[in-house]
């Protein structure tokens, strides 16, 4: 019942009324940002986690001089097992952004609740540099239930458009994933090892739509692919409840709000 409220209160923040924002920023210092996704599937790192279904994905953050605190959950309309709940994923972020001689830099912790299952805990460090291509690279480093390293190095750029003022957004991501406990990331190629090999890539396309001053709605497209064959075996393993595929084409509607 505490996750359906939760869920409920997420849906209210993204659906705010443009007269609740202007009294936040007229703090000056304090943000507060809430959206909602409905997409196609959930696919996070390269594994299925939903299928045939659409999945709603509510998130707010709220920051304050650098330090931000968010929260962000999944709800699948129609699981593919009837024995999993519909709300099957709350994570909470606590995180620190700065930018130092040009790098910007964010450490933050993760806790991932996940239904029916151990939940997570991440520490990361994030480097980006306001380039052309902008360059992000983020180590994540997972403590609490399936120690491992995963580190994603990604680019990504705005093409702006004459139409309402709205930009074409393209993104491409890879990752390489290092783990320290066989039994739950297992080398395919020998299962009484530790997966360490690159793993899933992720690319992206959005049109990204200004409805007015803090609204934005935004179609998307991703594919999600391995890679390398470890990955591809890794993947089909991880899938296999949901038909042991490795790569994903899904896509849906962003609407953001940036108070």
């Amino acid at each position: 019942m505490k996750k359906v409220v939760v869920s409920i209160l997420l849906l209210f923040f993204a659906l705010l009324p443009v007269t609740g924002p202007q009294a936040v920023r007229a703090e000056g210092e304090v943000t507060a940002e809430a959206g909602v996704d409905l997409l196609s599937q959930y696919i996070w790192r390269g594994y299925e986690l939903s299928k045939d279904s659409m999945v709603v994905q509510p998130w707010a953050t709220f920051g304050y001089k650098g330090f931000s605190v968010g929260i962000w959950e999944n709800i699948d309309t129609d699981p593919y097992d009837s024995s999993l709940e519909n709300l099957n994923e709350t994570d909470w972020t606590l995180s620190y952004s700065t930018e130092m001689g040009g790098v910007g830099i964010e450490v933050g912790y993760i806790w991932y609740a996940i239904a029916d299952a151990d939940d997570s805990q991440e520490l990361y460090l994030s480097l980006s540099m306001p380039t052309f291509l902008n360059p992000t690279l983020t180590v994540y480093r997972e403590f609490y239930h399936a120690p491992s390293t995963y580190i994603t190095l990604g680019i990504s750029h705005s093409i702006p458009l004459s139409w309402r003022g709205a930009s074409l957004d393209l993104s491409l991501q890879g990752s390489y994933l290092a783990s320290n406990d066989e039994g739950v990331y297992a080398d395919p190629s020998d299962p009484g090892d530790e997966y360490n090999n690159f793993h899933d890539g992720l690319a992206t396309i959005a049109l990204s739509i200004p409805v007015n001053k803090i609204v934005i709605v935004a179609p998307t497209l991703s594919w999600s692919f391995p890679l390398c064959d470890d990955a591809a075996d890794d993947m089909s393993v991880g899938n296999a409840d949901n038909g042991g595929k490795d790569n994903f084409l899904y896509g849906g509607i962003s609407i953001s709000f940036a108070f």
